[in-house]
C-alpha cells in the first residue's frame, strides 16, 4: 500500500461543478482523517473510508472520521488563488500516522453523487507517532505560493 500525495483527480471536476464551498462563514465543513501506513490513498481517492484510518491506542483523542478543520478564508494573490486550514491538532493522543485526506463532509450533491468527496492526499513521507501527546498536522502558510489548494 502506499499513500501519495495529490489533489483528487475527482476534486477538480466537482469544483467545475460547484459541489465545493470554501467560504468561511457559510461554506462547507471540511475534515481532516488519518491513516496508517497500510492504506492506499492517490489522486485516484474519489472519497473518505474509513479503511486503514488510524485507531487511538490510548485515550479518546483520535475517532474514526477525524477533525473538523478551520478554513481559511479564499482569496488572491496575482493571478492566483488559494485557501487553506488552521494547523489540526488531536491532544492527549496515542497512534501512528503515515498521511491524511482532507474531504468534504457537506458538498453540494445537485451535480455529484459521492458522500464525502476527497480533496487532498498529505503524505507525511513517513511514519509519525504520538504517545500521550499532542499530534499536529501543521499546514503551510495561506499564501500563493505555500496554501495547501492553490489555482493558479
Amino acid at each position: 500500500m502506499a499513500i501519495t500525495q495529490a489533489m483528487a483527480t475527482t476534486f477538480k471536476k466537482e469544483l467545475l461543478l460547484g459541489a465545493h464551498d470554501f467560504d468561511l462563514s457559510s461554506g462547507d465543513a471540511m475534515k481532516i482523517a488519518l491513516y496508517s501506513s497500510t492504506a492506499s490513498l492517490s489522486a485516484t481517492t474519489t472519497a473518505y473510508a474509513s479503511t486503514n484510518e488510524v485507531t487511538n491506542t490510548a485515550g479518546t483523542a483520535y475517532t474514526a472520521g477525524g477533525l473538523a478543520l478551520t478554513k481559511v478564508d479564499p482569496t488572491t494573490s496575482g493571478t492566483t488563488a488559494y485557501v487553506d486550514f488552521a494547523d489540526a491538532t488531536w491532544a492527549t493522543a496515542s497512534f501512528t500516522a503515515r498521511g491524511a485526506l482532507i474531504y468534504n463532509t457537506a458538498p453540494n450533491t445537485t451535480s455529484i453523487s459521492l458522500t464525502n468527496p476527497a480533496i487532498i492526499v498529505l503524505d507525511f513521507g513517513g511514519d509519525k507517532a504520538v504517545s500521550a501527546g499532542t499530534f499536529t498536522v501543521q499546514f503551510p502558510t495561506a499564501s500563493a505560493t505555500d496554501a495547501i489548494i492553490r489555482i493558479a
